[in-house]
């Protein structure tokens, strides 16, 4: 039976879903062979588990007609049957509305300037085409000569460049200056890019720590005028050869004329090796004025829907200065794509289309990094798109489903909402009476209703005062004692159970000073003493921006350079530490004098915002200036981390995910819901609650987590729901109300929940095998609900089910009550899965409990494989 069923949960769920499913066969296989257990519990523990895992995992259309005679009341239609409704739709006829050029303004200076052009047409369902080689160009002035679909200057002035093709024409505007002028090779703008496109200082070649084979570069060009110094300086004639240019060894090595361990890099007839040439024949100079710096690169198109496998499209790259100027960079940019199986890109930017899905190309230059969306579509794909109903969350992610060609899964039964939610907001199960009330309510907007008074409970804030927690490290140690620990956690709970907006909170952290006992916000400068992780936290922690990489040199996958990072960590140099009149109180003051050098220059780099102004902060507390713009609507960060955070929570996976990890190269998946989410949470003053009814009131956090053939494989964008491993905490919570017994933890009275916790350094083994976090880091990977074999066996050999089965002796006093065995299966069902046992379930349960011999023996080993079942730990 268990061959079965593990085939049929193979051909309907992921690898992931059969691993766990195997790892809940494994641990009733292993439960066969412990001395002490019934036959019957060894039989019943093998058919709850994997039945459980099939039922939850599948949801089995049997099932569901089970439930429904059980009194399980759907939402509204399965997912197949609003497939079937929305295929009796025919879809209009296609036809191609338009055609764009790009770049739609474009700006050539000197005479070697030039400018690739791209034509791309767009059809009525989304759908685009590279027509580059079809369109007919022409130029209303004679400004401009095109060769190979490149533009070249001839003569300055301002003219049309124009685009036609089948009856649709498209036009850019076109500025030539200084058409007859030759500019000199540049060290800055044109051989620095070019090594670096030719890969010579990345960190597996010359840009490594100590460099390679006795030439070290900065990493990814992050200091032009120490490499010049390396260049030209460090061994003399033997790197360059002033007198012959041609036998440089910088370009003999780079031509592959000789033997180079990097091997060839460019051949001598690309633009590259001649661009090297020409510098070494005028000289080798270094610029002699500060040259103009990239202030933003752009990549067109922004978006691309390809059809069929290897449909093509060219990319085109464009950099701006802070002169005014532009440049063509196609050639000099990096380009990656974070799924070549669905859009490999070339490294000229050619993309190609693959198996379906979704790809976010990107192309880095300089500084920065930029993409563009390519969506890859099966070729004559039947599809119409169901209507969009719901808030603007649903019309979000249903314009995205769109775009993807995907159908949604329908709406879960009320039911796994009532569990989804409880659980979600607060932590804990629907009780017996709750289930009860909420089954027996008719009212349309019960769901709802059930939101808002979820909202009410005290819970809803300890559950977010502990993720806050975690993430601002609260935990006893050698510098902050258990009772700076535990005070800091209570204002925390305080501060989210007041319903103070998060922005306040995070202004007072920020900001705070005085005694760590007498203000406990304080104890955010105690945790972490370091300045420069204090800074890589504030960064992590309130605007989802990882810039540890940008502490030795300039980020190779975001916009962090150097300064940026020793401009943010100039806001934290001037903090004051110094005992107060009990020796464990520590007191955080400004103290008004410090500075931060640059490694590079040497020089004290003044406070800067992270992608913003350089503030004026004399006689000001720094961090009282930054407290203020963090949370500004001038910060475009802290907003959408935070909600970001939030959806995560409800939804199992981040917009952007990891969700502290926000960069270009980390692209939202859906940028739209992803900018509106902030601004909602901006809108509504920080209130958490109303976000959290947005989120939950939505038809996207309803959906059932029974997959249809268009979403099975979609990870990212919302279609279904996912079935997610309920936190350590709160499944320590959930295990513990299921069996109406009492945890006692360090600090807190008999009966508080795991979730109330205040010190990071109290554990126990269920919370650490179950992957609490440790607090060592502000990474919101250390909370993990990756599941493992111990997990299992845990569950299956400690006291956190069998032990707290018979110490609640809930089995025993429903036998003195005289129920049936049939009620107490109903009951046990409900406190644990909120749902009716199946007709199956229950007769199959009943006949092994009378089988057992023994009424309490065997309903307890039914409660117990319930609370075993994967059902039961995960959140569907």
């Amino acid at each position: 039976m268990c061959v079965r069923l593990a085939l049929v949960s193979s051909s309907r769920n992921n690898m992931k879903s059969v691993m766990i499913l195997m790892k809940s066969i494994l641990r009733s296989i292993v439960d066969v062979c412990r001395p002490g257990h019934s036959f019957q519990r060894c039989l019943l523990a093998l058919s709850m588990g994997v039945a459980a895992a099939i039922t939850v995992a599948s949801a089995h259309a049997d099932e569901a007609k089970d439930k429904a005679g059980n009194g399980s009341k759907a939402a509204s239609a399965p997912a197949a049957e609003t497939d079937l409704a929305a295929a009796q739709d025919k879809p209009a006829a296609l036809t191609w509305q338009s055609v764009t050029v790009y770049p739609a303004e474009i700006k050539l200076s000197g005479a070697e300037d030039f400018q690739n052009v791209i034509a791309v047409a767009e059809r009525s369902d989304g759908v685009t085409m590279d027509v580059t080689e079809q369109v007919a160009w022409s130029v209303a002035d004679d400004l401009l000569q095109i060769d190979a679909y490149r533009l070249r200057p001839t003569q300055d002035g301002q003219t049309e460049l124009t685009a036609t093709w089948k009856g649709h024409t498209a036009s850019a505007q076109v500025t030539v200056a200084n058409a007859k002028e030759r500019k000199p090779v540049s060290f800055h703008l044109d051989v620095m890019p070019v090594l670096t496109r030719a890969g010579c200082n990345t960190g597996s070649c010359h840009g490594a720590a100590r460099g390679k084979d006795g030439f070290r570069l900065s990493l990814f060009g992050f200091d032009p005028r120490g490499d010049y110094q390396r260049i030209t300086r460090e061994i003399g004639i033997r790197r360059i050869n002033l007198a012959v240019p041609e036998q440089s060894l910088i370009y003999l090595k780079a031509i592959g004329a000789v033997p180079h361990s990097g091997g060839k890099r460019m051949t001598e007839d690309s633009e590259y090796a001649k661009t090297l040439l020409a510098w070494l024949q005028s000289d080798a100079k270094l610029d002699a004025e500060t040259p103009p710096t990239c202030t933003h690169v752009q990549l067109f198109p922004t978006q691309a829907v390809l059809e069929g496998t290897g449909a093509a499209q060219r990319m085109v790259a464009v950099a701006h200065f802070s002169d005014g100027t532009t440049r063509d960079v196609t050639s000099l940019a990096a380009f990656t794509s974070n799924n070549e199986r669905t859009a490999a890109v070339t490294d000229l930017g050619a993309v190609t289309a693959g198996v379906r899905g979704e790809a976010f190309v990107m192309a880095r230059f300089d500084t920065h990094t930029v993409g563009s969306q390519v969506l890859a579509l099966p070729e004559g794909l039947d599809y119409t798109a169901p209507p969009v109903a719901g808030n603007y969350i649903d019309q979000h992610v249903g314009q995205k489903l769109k775009r993807l060609r995907i159908l949604p899964s329908g709406m879960c039964t009320d039911e796994e909402f009532l569990r989804r939610a409880t659980i979600d907001i607060v932590g804990l199960l629907p009780t017996e009476q709750e289930y009860e009330e909420y089954m027996s309510d008719e009212s349309a907007d019960k769901r709802a209703k059930l939101v808002d008074r979820l909202l009410q409970r005290k819970e809803f804030s300890e559950i977010w005062a502990m993720k806050w927690a975690q993430l601002l490290l609260v935990k006893s140690n050698n510098q902050v004692s258990y009772k700076a620990a535990f005070q800091y956690s209570s204002w925390l709970t305080n501060q989210l159970a007041s319903n103070t907006p998060i922005d306040k909170i995070v202004r007072e952290l920020i900001a705070s000073s005085g005694g760590v006992f007498e203000r406990p916000a304080t104890n955010f400068y105690q945790v972490e003493r370091d300045t420069k992780k204090t800074a890589e936290n504030v960064a992590q922690v309130f605007m989802g921006i990882r810039t540890q990489c940008a502490q030795c040199h300039n980020h190779p996958f975001d916009r962090w350079t150097m300064d940026d990072y020793y401009g943010f960590a100039s806001f934290f140099s001037q903090i004051g530490r110094k005992t107060g009149e009990d020796y464990r109180e520590i007191i955080i003051y400004n103290r008004g004098g410090g500075e931060i050098a640059h490694p590079v220059t040497k020089k004290a780099v003044p406070p800067t915002f992270l992608g913003g102004p350089r503030p004026d902060t004399k006689g000001k507390d720094r961090r009282a200036v930054l407290a203020e713009w963090i949370t500004s609507h001038d910060n475009a960060f802290f907003a959408t981390s935070v909600a970001n955070r939030v959806w995560a929570h409800f939804m199992g996976v981040g917009i952007v995910d990891p969700v502290d990890d926000i960069r270009v190269s980390n692209p939202a998946s859906n940028p739209e819901l992803f900018a509106e989410l902030g601004q909602r949470l901006t809108d509504y003053e920080f209130d958490l609650k109303q976000l959290v009814r947005d989120i939950c009131n939505s038809n996207v956090y309803q959906r059932s987590t029974a997959t249809n053939d268009s979403n099975q494989l979609d990870q990212r964008n919302y279609a279904y729901a996912r079935v997610r491993r309920i936190p350590a905490e709160m499944l320590l919570d959930c295990i513990s109300q299921a069996t109406a017994t009492k945890d006692k933890f360090r600090g807190l009275p008999l009966g508080a929940r795991a979730v109330q916790i205040a010190d990071g350094g109290t554990s126990t083994y269920f919370l650490t095998t179950f992957g609490r976090s440790p607090r060592t880091t502000v990474c919101e990977c250390e909370a993990s609900t990756d599941p493992s074999l111990s997990q299992a066996l845990h569950l299956l050999n400690g006291s956190s089910t069998q032990g707290k089965i018979r110490q609640g002796k809930l089995i025993t006093s429903w036998l003195e009550q005289e129920l049936s065995i049939a009620e107490i299966i109903d009951r046990i069902y409900i406190r644990a899965l909120s749902r009716l046992p199946t007709e199956r379930e229950s007769g199959t349960l009943t006949k092994l409990v009378a089988d057992a011999g023994n009424q309490q023996i065997g309903l307890e080993d039914a409660f117990w494989a319930v609370l075993n079942s994967r059902e039961f730990m995960f959140n569907h």
